[in-house]
C-alpha cells in the first residue's frame, strides 16, 4: 500500500455523517523548516492546509527523520509498497495489518480508506500551534524515545482516547507534550573571559609578593635596622592579610531562581492537589526591636505592614515582633498597624504596589500610575493616601494620648485612696499626703505589665513580666473575598485576609543575663514553634523591610529545591535607603555584599549578617544536616562523606571536653521541659523538606503532605507560648550554646552561621533584580564608626573564643575555613597599618629609610604588586557588578576604619578577654526624616568621639614631620633631595 494509493482513495471517500472529505498528506520538515512532501506532490503551504471555513482540517503527517525514515534523493516511486512502520502512528497496529491485506491489491481500497478515515482523530484548527511546536528540525533521538517509550513510529501522532491498541494506555496529545522535571534555581558562573585573567593575576601576585619579601629580607638598611624591621613586620602581615581575603574569591558564582516553576509544583492542581491549594511550607518573619526613642515605632510599623502584604500564602505567613524593651508605645503603635493592615494590604493586592512599605512607596518621585490599568486606581491611591497620614498622625500622637491617659487614670486612683481615707479617718482629710504610685495604663483599664513611663520593681526596662498578644487572628484558610464598601475601597474579588501577627515581649528580671539580641530573637524562636511552628524563619531589622514582595518567594526556591536540605540559611544582601549620593563614608557597602559574599556562595556560602536572612528551622535547632562532607588533607583537597554521629551520654559534660572534639557535631538534647515545643521540632524538620517529585530528590516529602488548614489558636496554646519565653527557661538547657543564636558574642550573626558551617550545612546568597529588603544605615562619621567598632569588637571576641575557624570541623571547606579566619583576624590589621602610618614621619625625623636605596630590583617589585593589585581590583569590580567609585570609598573608608575603630576594637576585646571587662554598646539612631533636607542632615554634624584620636595623630605627626625634613634640606649645606624623597643620595 503506498502512501499515493492512500491519498487517493480517502480524497474520493465522503463521510457518513456528512463532513467535508478529509486528505491525509505525508510529509517531513527540513532542515530549513521547510515542509517537503512525501506523497510525490508539491511543496505543501501549512498555512493553507490548517484554513477552512469549516471546523474541520486537512491532516498532514509528519514524518520525522528517523533512523528508518532518513532524506533521500530517491523517487517514491521505486520505494517497495507494504505498510510503512509510521502508519502505526496515526492508526493502530490492527488497522495497519487490516490494511495490508486489503488494500495490498487495490481491490477494495476505498473500504480501506473509509475504516481509516473514521479512525483519524478530528482535530480542531486551532490546534496548529500544538502540532507545529511538537515539530523540531532538528530529530532528537533521546527526546524521542523518552515520549515514546522505546517505540519508534509513535512519533507526533495522536488518536482517540477510546482507541485500544497494543501500546498500552490511552495516549493523548498532552503526553508528547510533557514537560520534564524542572529545577527551581540555576548557578550561574562568572564568564571564563573574566574569571580566568582574575585568577592568572592573584597568582602572578601572590609570586610577586613572595620575591619580594624576600628581596626585603636580604636587603636590610644597615644605618638604621629599626625601620626595616618594623617595615618587615608590617609588610609580611599585610600580605598574609590579603592572602586570607583574597584566596576565598576564586571561585565566584552568581544565582537565579523561576518563580514560574515555584507555582507550578506548589500551587498549580494536580493529582495530589486537585484543588490549587498551596503546598508551600510556612514562613515565620521576625522582626527585633529594643528601644521605641531610638527605633521610632513608625518605621517599625511600616516593616510590620510590608511583611503582611508580602505575596506569600496568606494562610502560610506570621509575623512577631520582638520588643525587648517591654514598651506600651510600641505595642500601641503595632495595634494602630494591625488595624491600618486590613485596607493597606488588600489594596497592595488589588493593584500589585510594590514596595509594599507605605511610607517607600508615597515617598517614590516617579509616575505613581505607571503599569497601572485599573480605572479606579487614582480613586482608590487618594484615598489610601489619606488614610495613611491620619494613620501617621495617630502614631505620632500616641506617646501624649498614653501619657494622658496614665494622668488621667493615676488621678482616678488618686481621689479613691483619698475618699478611702477620709472615709477611715472620720470624714476629715488625711494630715499625710496620699502617695500613689505613677502606672501606665492600657486602653482597657488595666495596668500595662510592661516597662512604665515611671519605672518601678517589676515595670522596668530590666525587670518585667512577659508579654504575648496575638494582634491578628490565624486567616482562615479558604480565600475571603472583599465586596464594595462605600466607606472603604471596592475590594470586590480581592482576598482581604491578613497573615497573623504576635506581639512578643520576653519575660526579664534582675539577676539574670538576658543575652541582648540573641536571648530575644531565641525567645521568639520558642514562641513561634508553638504558635505557628513555620519551617522557615527570616530574620528582618525593625528598619528593614520588604522592598520585593516576592522576595520569600525568591528564597523559597533554593530550599525546595533538589539538595535544598542541605541548605540553613538564605542570606540576602543589604541595600539602604537614606545615604548621601557620594555614599562617602560606604554605608552601602557593596565591595563587601556584591563581592565578598558573591565569591563565598561559590565555595559552602555567605556568613549570617543579622539581618535578610531565611533560616531552616531545623538548622538552627541545632541539628546536623542530612547528608554532609568531611575535607581532610593540608589543604581539605579529599572529599569524602561524613559518618553518623552517635548522641551523647548522660556522663558527657561539655564543660570538660577538650575543644578538638568539635562538640559542635554533637547532637542537641537539652530544649527545655515543654512537651509541645519538643513535639514542634520533628513537624518543622518534615514540613521543611523539599518536594519528592524527582527521583534525584534525596529526603523529600510526597506532595500535598502540606494541604492541611492550621488549627485556630486556643488558650491553652498561647499561655504554653507565654511560658516560653520566661526568664527561667533556658536555665540547664542548650539555648544560646548549641541551639538558636549564639551567646557570647556582640556579633551573634556570625557567631550563628559559623556554627552551622561548621556541622556542614551550606548557606546560598539570594541576589534578586529588585532588591529583596531595603532599611536604613547611618550617615554621620560618629555612629557609622561607632557601628564599625561594634563589628570589630565582635571579630575580636570570635578570634579569642572556641569559635575561632582554627579550631573548626573537618566539615568545614578550606577557603571557607579561611574566610571565617579573615573575619577574626581582620581588626589586628589595625595595629600594622597605624604603624606603616608612622613610618614616614619616623623616616623624616631620622632621616633614613626602610630601605638602603631605591634602586631598579625594589621599584619593580613594587611596580608589579602595585599595578597587579589594580587589575585584580578592576576585574572584581567587572564580575561583582559594584562601581568604581564605591570600590574607592569602601578603600578610603577601610584607612579611616582601621586607623580608628578597629584599633579601638583590639583594645576593647583584648580587655575583655584578658581582664573579663564586659563591653557595652548603644542602639544605632534610626532615621526617620520626612525629606531629604533632613535625611542629609546629620551627614554634616561633628559629633566628637575617642576614635578621631589615633587618625588625628596621625595626620599631625607627619605634617609636622614633613615640615622638619623640608626645613633640614633646604637649610642644610649640600641639600639632598632624593633623601627627602625616599632615599635617593
Amino acid at each position: 500500500m503506498d502512501f499515493n494509493r492512500i491519498k487517493s482513495s480517502l480524497s474520493k471517500q465522503t463521510s457518513t455523517a456528512g463532513r467535508p472529505p478529509q486528505a491525509v498528506k505525508f510529509a517531513r520538515r527540513s532542515s530549513s523548516g521547510r515542509v517537503v512532501s512525501l506523497s510525490r506532490e508539491e511543496d505543501l503551504d501549512m498555512s493553507g492546509d490548517y484554513s477552512g471555513q469549516n471546523d474541520y482540517i486537512n491532516y498532514t503527517v509528519l514524518m520525522p527523520p528517523t533512523p528508518d525514515n532518513q532524506p533521500s534523493g530517491q523517487d517514491s516511486d521505486s520505494k517497495p509498497d507494504g505498510p510503512s512502520q509510521y502508519q502505526t502512528s496515526r492508526f493502530g497496529p490492527s488497522d495497519a495489518r487490516r490494511g495490508q491485506g486489503e488494500g495490498g491489491s487495490g481491490g477494495s481500497g476505498g473500504n480501506s480508506g473509509a475504516k481509516m478515515e473514521r479512525r483519524m482523530s478530528v482535530m480542531k484548527s486551532n490546534n496548529k500551534s500544538m502540532l507545529l511546536r511538537s515539530q523540531t528540525g532538528d530529530f532528537d533521538h533521546n527526546r524521542w524515545l523518552f515520549e515514546t517509550k522505546g517505540k519508534y513510529g509513535i512519533g507526533n501522532a495522536f488518536w482517540s482516547p477510546s482507541e485500544e491498541d497494543g501500546y498500552g494506555p490511552d495516549v493523548s496529545m498532552s503526553d508528547f507534550m510533557d514537560k520534564p522535571w524542572k529545577p527551581l534555581t540555576r548557578k550561574i558562573k562568572v564568564p571564563a573571559q573574566i574569571l580566568s585573567p582574575y585568577r592568572v593575576l592573584i597568582i602572578m601576585r601572590l609570586v610577586a609578593l613572595f620575591f619580594f619579601m624576600l628581596w626585603r629580607v636580604q636587603n636590610p638598611n644597615e644605618d638604621a635596622m629599626w625601620l626595616w624591621g618594623i617595615s618587615i613586620v608590617c609588610e609580611i602581615w599585610f600580605a598574609f592579610s590579603w592572602i586570607l581575603d583574597i584566596l576565598p574569591k576564586l571561585n565566584p558564582v552568581h544565582r537565579s531562581t523561576d518563580l514560574q516553576a515555584l507555582k507550578e509544583k506548589f500551587e498549580t492542581p494536580s493529582a495530589a492537589n486537585p484543588q490549587g491549594r498551596s503546598d508551600l511550607p510556612g514562613v515565620d518573619v521576625f522582626v527585633s526591636t529594643a528601644d521605641p526613642e531610638k527605633e521610632p515605632p513608625l518605621v517599625t510599623a511600616n516593616t510590620i505592614l510590608s511583611i503582611l502584604a508580602a505575596e506569600y500564602p496568606i494562610e502560610k505567613l506570621s509575623a512577631y515582633i520582638s520588643d525587648d524593651g517591654g514598651a506600651i508605645l510600641t505595642f500601641e503603635a503595632m495595634a494602630e498597624a494591625v488595624r491600618f493592615a486590613e485596607v493597606w494590604v488588600p489594596f497592595c493586592r488589588k493593584h500589585n504596589i510594590e514596595p509594599r512599605n507605605p511610607d517607600s512607596y508615597f515617598s517614590i518621585k516617579g509616575d505613581p500610575t505607571r503599569n497601572k490599568k485599573r480605572p479606579d486606581f487614582v480613586k482608590d491611591r487618594r484615598w489610601i493616601k489619606r488614610e495613611y497620614d491620619e494613620f501617621k498622625v495617630r502614631i505620632n500622637g500616641l506617646p501624649e494620648v498614653i501619657r494622658r491617659r496614665a494622668e488621667a487614670y493615676n488621678n482616678r486612683e488618686r481621689m479613691k485612696e483619698k475618699a478611702l481615707a477620709m472615709e477611715k479617718n472620720g470624714g476629715s482629710a488625711p494630715k499625710e499626703p496620699i502617695n500613689v504610685t505613677k502606672a501606665t495604663w492600657m486602653a482597657d483599664g488595666t495596668h500595662w505589665p510592661g516597662t512604665w513611663l515611671h519605672p518601678t520593681a517589676d515595670h522596668a526596662k530590666g525587670d518585667h513580666a512577659g508579654i504575648l498578644q496575638v494582634m491578628s487572628k490565624v486567616p482562615e484558610n479558604d480565600p475571603v473575598m472583599g465586596y464594595p464598601d462605600e466607606k472603604r475601597l471596592d475590594f470586590t474579588g480581592v482576598d482581604i485576609r491578613i497573615p497573623m501577627f504576635a506581639y512578643v515581649s520576653r519575660e526579664k528580671r534582675k539577676g539574670y543575663d538576658h543575652q541582648k539580641k540573641a536571648g530575644a530573637m531565641n525567645g521568639m524562636v520558642r514562641a513561634s514553634a508553638i504558635l505557628s511552628n513555620g519551617p522557615f524563619i527570616l530574620n528582618l531589622d525593625c528598619d528593614h523591610y520588604i522592598y520585593n514582595s516576592l522576595a520569600i518567594r525568591e528564597g523559597m526556591c533554593f530550599m525546595m529545591d533538589r539538595g535544598g536540605d542541605r541548605i540553613c540559611y538564605i542570606q540576602f544582601p543589604q541595600r539602604f535607603e537614606g545615604i548621601d549620593p557620594s555614599d562617602r563614608y560606604a554605608n552601602h557597602n557593596t565591595v563587601f555584599f556584591d563581592g565578598n559574599m558573591r565569591a563565598l556562595d561559590g565555595i559552602q556560602g555567605p556568613f549570617y549578617v543579622g539581618t535578610g536572612c531565611m533560616f531552616r528551622r531545623y538548622a538552627l535547632y541545632g541539628f546536623n544536616p542530612p547528608r554532609a562532607n568531611e575535607y581532610i588533607g593540608v589543604i581539605g583537597q579529599k572529599k569524602a562523606p561524613a559518618g553518623h554521629i552517635p548522641p551523647r551520654t548522660d556522663d558527657d559534660d561539655s564543660d570538660t571536653r577538650p575543644l578538638t572534639s568539635h562538640p559542635d557535631l554533637d547532637l542537641p538534647r537539652k530544649f527545655g521541659n515543654s512537651t509541645m515545643f519538643n513535639e514542634s521540632i520533628a513537624v518543622a524538620e518534615y514540613q521543611g523538606r523539599p518536594l519528592a517529585d524527582h527521583i534525584s530528590v534525596k529526603n523529600g516529602r510526597p506532595p500535598g503532605s502540606l494541604l492541611v488548614p492550621r488549627p485556630p489558636l486556643d488558650a491553652p496554646t498561647v499561655a504554653e507560648a507565654v511560658a516560653v519565653i520566661s526568664c527561667w527557661y533556658e536555665d540547664k538547657t542548650e539555648w544560646g550554646d548549641r541551639i538558636g543564636w549564639i551567646y557570647g558574642s556582640v556579633t551573634e550573626d556570625v557567631v550563628t552561621g559559623y556554627r552551622m558551617h561548621n556541622r556542614g550545612w551550606r548557606s546560598v546568597y539570594c541576589v534578586t533584580k529588585r532588591d529583596a529588603f531595603r532599611g536604613s544605615a547611618p550617615i554621620n562619621l560618629t555612629d557609622r564608626l561607632h557601628q564599625v567598632l561594634r563589628w570589630a569588637t565582635g571579630s575580636v571576641e570570635i578570634f579569642f573564643s572556641r569559635n575561632n575557624a582554627i579550631l573548626g570541623t573537618r566539615r568545614l571547606k578550606f577557603l571557607q575555613r579561611m574566610a571565617y579566619l579573615n573575619t577574626g583576624i581582620y581588626p589586628f590589621t589595625s595595629i600594622f597599618l597605624v604603624t606603616y602610618c608612622f613610618l614616614p614621619a619616623m623616616c623624616h625625623f631620622s632621616g633614613k629609610f626602610i630601605v638602603p636605596n631605591l634602586n631598579i630590583a625594589f621599584l619593580c617589585y613594587l611596580l608589579t604588586i602595585t599595578v597587579t593589585l589594580t587589575l585584580i581590583s578592576l576585574l572584581e569590580v567587572k564580575w561583582s557588578g559594584i562601581g568604581l567609585e564605591e570600590w574607592w570609598r569602601n578603600e578610603q573608608f577601610w584607612v579611616i576604619g582601621g586607623s580608628s575603630a578597629h584599633l579601638a576594637a583590639v583594645l576593647q576585646g583584648l580587655l575583655k578577654v584578658i581582664a573579663g571587662i564586659e563591653i557595652s554598646f548603644t542602639l544605632t539612631t534610626k532615621s526617620a526624616a520626612e525629606d531629604d533636607e533632613d535625611m542629609y542632615a546629620d551627614l554634616y554634624i561633628i559629633k566628637w568621639t575617642s576614635l578621631f584620636i589615633v587618625p588625628l595623630t596621625i595626620i599631625v605627626v607627619n605634617i609636622v614631620a614633613l615640615v622638619i625634613g623640608a626645613s633640614r634640606t633646604i637649610y642644610s649645606v649640600l641639600p639632598q633631595w632624593g633623601k627627602l624623597l625616599g632615599g635617593f643620595s
